[in-house]
């Protein structure tokens, strides 16, 4: 046996999506790492040897503004130019190059990490020491040594073998106040899946069933789930089963009961006569269950469900999320009752820092499924996007604890600004925090621009829309609202009603309170700019949600490209996800369904100007639509003619790097496998041939410059220090929108 020992600042095991975004985290800000899986392929459940699709706080485009930035939205939006169809060997190589591309990372796959070392310390709590693991087919045994470890793991073995405190099942209701959670507790947890793809073979192919196949028409599958000759992969999240077993333990139990289900349906599908399926045949099928649920640490926070639905605005928030309280049955693929029930709040909710941290394992952080959560909170963190958001801030944390050497709760007690901070300049997914970074340049900087978006209007009509039902709309006002028009066509006399709605939160899309209403008549005809006498200042720049009231004579004209800053919603006649929850109140973002009028917007012009584009928003220090969009976009591009944005200072300053962060509409809805395609392999919004300009010896001179660009984020290292009073960006193409947009420039010594 080869014994060998790694010594690293940190070590991270668990290499799904939460284990590489705390390992590159962490490597970015200078600790060496270590990252340990016990797979050959990282990415945990999104890998190809499982096949789920990634789902995050967008949860499949029903939250709005709500893709993750930072690491996990890097891989998006990789993934999206290189794999736009989402093959999941390809998805594979954009996590593994992830990794590899950081030299601070020591990757160990096939390593199953089996022993931890921990003991007591003197002042209370416990410390890991060490972890050991078993490098399956190269006979080594390694010992992973650091002052910070993380658990990535899923089911959370490594806090279990160091001692660290947790909890499995469900709490009693009582115990948070959650409505959702049952009367009495148990030790019932959501169960696991396989999935399976098929293909059309172009010829006739039989299919016997193995032995092991059940015959589902003796079962309530057939009656109580869908099943469709063509659906692949993750249409079928339903076949689940150990939910009321021990889905470590059973396991392999587990595995073979969805085995048998699997090839049963599989059987019904072929053999039944009911399905147009002479030429399909199985292409794959999965052997390693997707597990949903284990051990949940205690951590300093137990993030509950009114947490998630009240979206607490926690002074400790590390990243947000936004998938539905999604909770399935205990008899998995075998109850009666639909597959799963959702209950989403009003916008993105945020997750706290001390939920990430071990309440008496004092160096042990954890990221992913078996964060500190009650079961029912957990419904909606453990999906995988969310997971990853979660091990960008646990990664943050653990190399500054390991940089520092303090404890992740001392480091939440003592240096919690600084963790922030240093997620904000990396792009991280956090909601309604600033930059304060008093060493950006650019906060002390003048801000000025060849131009801006300075009158929000959208006038070429591409389609029209009847107005069947409501329809809404959330656009800027900033500074007021005063007046507006849109443009109709009526077949006959009618009168178009507006309203005007707040939104509650920054965060949030939804109409919350109605602040007034105006209506005026229209004649009939048609291309008709209607004016509407709705006028608004807010105490603060914000959204306003105005909805459009049904009129059988009135159809709406509408652009056949969206607009940054503005959305469109269709009034949903189903505002409940599942049939079981029919009685519960409608949920907002579900009733007004933005997917119907994705990649539109209504053809409107607001009769004031307004500063929601001023050149000053790429340095009001947020990073995300927040209350208004928070960018600096030009007017409408001329061809041959370059727009740029210029910070100024009063003296001048000596830089060396420059952080330059460009639009990826946040809004849009990638995926990383089949759940759906979207059109762009490039966001169109996103800025494709630009410079850096400094001002030296009276010229301006280029100091970097980025081509045929695809990603949101670039950090500039330049050659040598510049000392100027002057620098630009010169933005000479974009990948297809009509506006130059930035959200955000720095500027560091």
């Amino acid at each position: 046996m080869r014994k060998e020992t790694v010594q690293t600042d940190v070590t991270v095991i668990g290499g799904g999506l939460a284990g590489v975004c705390a390992a590159i985290a962490a490597a970015r800000l200078g600790q060496s790492v270590a990252l340990i899986n016990n797979r050959p392929v990282l990415g945990g459940n999104s890998s190809s040897e499982v096949r789920v699709w990634v789902c995050g706080a967008t949860s499949h485009g029903i939250h709005r503004y709500a893709r993750e930035t930072g690491i996990m939205g890097e891989l998006f939006v990789e993934n999206q130019y290189r794999n736009k169809d989402g093959n999941p060997y390809l998805w594979d190589m954009v996590v593994l190059e992830a990794v590899q591309a950081e030299p601070n990372i020591q990757l160990f796959l096939n390593t199953d990490v089996h022993e931890a070392e921990a003991d007591e310390e003197d002042g209370g709590g416990r410390r890991i020491r060490s972890v050991t693991g078993w490098m399956m087919g190269s006979e080594r045994s390694i010992r992973f040594e650091s002052p910070v470890y993380l658990d990535c793991t899923g089911d959370g073995l490594v806090g279990f073998l160091a001692g660290a405190e947790y909890r499995m099942g469900r709490e009693a209701r009582d115990e948070l106040g959650e409505e959702w959670a049952p009367l009495v507790a148990d030790d019932i947890t959501l169960g696991s899946t396989l999935l399976f793809y098929t293909k059309d073979a172009g010829h006739p192919v039989k299919y016997i069933a193995p032995a092991m196949a059940i015959d589902i028409t003796k079962t309530s599958i057939t009656e109580n789930r869908i099943i469709r000759s063509g659906d692949n992969g993750c249409a079928y999240w339903w076949i689940e089963f150990g939910g009321e077993q021990d889905t470590v333990h059973d396991n392999e139990a587990i595995r073979s009961e969805l085995w048998s289900i699997i090839y049963g349906i599989w059987d019904y599908i072929k053999n039944s006569g009911n399905f147009d399926a002479g030429n399909m045949t199985l292409e794959w099928v999965g052997s390693l269950p997707g597990k949903r649920e284990y051990r949940r640490f205690v951590g300093d926070y137990i993030l509950n469900q009114n947490d998630i639905l009240a979206q607490r605005e926690f002074t400790d928030r590390i990243g947000f999320g936004g998938w539905s309280i999604d909770l399935h049955p205990p008899q998995g693929v075998y109850a009666t009752e639909s597959g799963s029930k959702h209950m989403y709040s009003d916008g993105s909710y945020h997750i706290p820092f001390r939920s990430l941290y071990s309440v008496n394992v004092n160096n042990l952080l954890m990221a992913g499924r078996d964060i500190s959560a009650s079961h029912v909170a957990f419904g909606t963190t453990r999906v995988m996007a969310t997971c990853a958001v979660i091990g960008e801030a646990a990664g943050t944390g653990a190399a500054l604890c390991a940089a520092k050497g303090v404890t992740p709760r001392e480091l939440h007690a003592n240096h919690l600004k600084e963790l922030q901070q240093t997620m904000l300049r990396q792009d991280a997914s956090i909601l309604g925090l600033n930059n304060e970074d008093a060493a950006d340049l650019a906060l002390q900087a003048a801000v000025s621009a060849s131009s801006e978006r300075s009158r929000f209007s959208v006038e070429q009509s591409a389609l029209t829309v009847p107005l069947e039902t409501d329809i809404g709309f959330t656009i800027p006002v900033d500074p007021l609202l005063d007046g507006m028009e849109l443009l109709i066509d009526a077949s006959e006399a009618a009168e178009l009603t507006v309203q005007l709605w707040e939104t509650g939160r920054p965060e949030n899309y939804v109409p919350y309170a109605l602040l007034q209403s105006a209506s005026t008549s229209v004649s009939s005809g048609t291309q008709q700019w209607v004016k509407l006498d709705l006028r608004w200042q807010p105490e603060t720049p914000c959204n306003a949600f105005l909805i459009i009231k049904a009129n059988a004579a009135i159809t709406l004209h509408m652009a056949d490209q969206p607009t940054s800053g503005m959305l469109a919603y269709g009034h949903s006649n189903t505002p409940v996800v599942s049939l079981d929850f029919q009685n519960q109140p409608a949920q907002p973002v579900v009733l007004w369904d933005k997917k119907k009028f994705d990649h539109t917007a209504p053809c409107i012009r607001l009769s004031g100007p307004t500063n929601a584009f001023a050149a000053g928003k790429a340095v009001d220090g947020y990073l995300r639509p927040y209350g208004g969009p928070h960018l600096w976009s030009s007017d409408r591009m001329n061809s041959g003619r370059p727009e740029w944005l210029e910070l100024a200072w009063s003296a001048p300053v000596t830089l060396r790097e420059v952080h330059v962060t460009f639009n990826d509409d946040v809004n849009e809805d990638l995926i990383n496998l089949h759940h759906h395609i979207t059109p762009y392999e490039i966001l169109p919004t996103l800025v494709k041939d630009y410079r850096i300009e400094a001002y030296v010896n009276g010229n301006w001179t280029a100091v970097a410059a980025g081509s045929d660009n695809h990603k949101r984020k670039h950090v500039h290292t330049l050659a040598e220090a510049v000392t100027t009073d002057r620098l630009r960006v010169v933005i000479g193409a974009t990948n297809g929108s009509q506006y130059a947009e930035i959200i955000e420039v720095r500027v560091y010594e």
